[in-house]
């Protein structure tokens, strides 16, 4: 069963998300083992969600672990929300 890990920001601004960008290029690391990472940008409100995919509990888990002890510097911006979701369906062309 995969699993998503859904997360709201406020106060994203455009330099963050260039930033964000810069560093997924660069690639992630071993303690978010995502098979797909998928972040929303509401300019116009600085706000952001990031939806996480994962393969097993193990994988979110781990990344789960990783990600709530994220420095808040280290995060597109305040964090508003987390929400573990099973993913019920996805389509891809």
């Amino acid at each position: 069963m995969a699993l998503a890990r859904v997360v709201t920001f406020d106060g994203v601004g455009q330099d963050r998300v260039d930033e964000m960008k810069q560093q997924m290029n660069e690639g992630r690391p071993d303690d978010i083992p995502a098979t797909e990472i998928v972040m929303l940008y509401d300019a116009e409100a600085q706000k952001s969600l990031v939806v996480l995919f994962f393969d097993s509990e193990d994988d979110y888990n781990t990344a789960d672990a990783t990600l709530s002890a994220m420095p808040v510097d280290e995060t597109p911006g305040q964090r508003t929300s987390v929400g573990r979701y099973e993913v019920a369906v996805r389509a891809t062309p």
